[in-house]
């Protein structure tokens, strides 16, 4: 249970900091068909942190517990270094001639793939009694915030305080890092 929690609310902070949501919300506006961009999205997210569970997963047994306590930190702290750049604005996607499902899903799982929760997802999933709960919690939390930017669209999305939103998921994500790492290091 404590992977899905974990999972849920660091996939919240850090897309909240990413481009996902806004590719989401741009073609949702342009197809004004949210529910299809939605349920891509979900499944872009779903494989994306399944295929970083198995990863973690396979190299689980490699590392003592305090190994992969390690792993998380490392995985916080360079989500945390990650989060706080600016970003374009995502391509658009128009000139993909896959129609419409295919597009949003695999534009979205192309976003998504080796990103920074992918990353956590995999050490979360690496160190919990029940790793596939990682995958499961980090979907939500991502498509929480891929759901509201869809909910608001591109003009919404841009109108967000988006460099305070950065700075504070690389603030949290940084600060988890470094107490997680001193943790697993018996400093604190």
């Amino acid at each position: 249970m404590d992977a899905l929690m974990a999972a849920l609310v660091l996939g919240a902070i850090t897309q909240a900091g990413d481009r996902t949501g806004w590719l989401a919300a741009i073609l949702a506006d342009r197809w004004r068909a949210p529910a299809l961009v939605v349920a891509a999205a979900a499944v872009a997210l779903a494989v994306n942190y399944a295929i970083g569970v198995a990863a973690g997963l396979a190299v689980a047994p490699l590392l003592t517990p305090e190994a992969r306590l390690l792993l998380l930190a490392l995985a916080l702290l360079l989500a945390g270094l990650g989060t706080g750049w600016r970003h374009r604005r995502p391509d658009d996607l128009a000139g993909w001639r896959i129609g419409r499902a295919a597009t949003a899903l695999l534009g979205l799982f192309v976003m998504v793939l080796g990103d920074r929760m992918q990353f956590v997802a995999a050490a979360l999933g690496a160190r919990s009694v029940l790793p596939w709960a990682a995958a499961v919690g980090a979907t939500i939390g991502a498509l929480a915030v891929v759901a509201a930017a869809v909910a608001l669209g591109e003009a919404g999305w841009q109108r967000l305080p988006h460099r305070a939103i950065r700075l504070g998921s690389a603030a949290v994500l940084t600060i988890a890092g470094v107490v997680t790492g001193l943790s697993a290091l018996s400093l604190i």
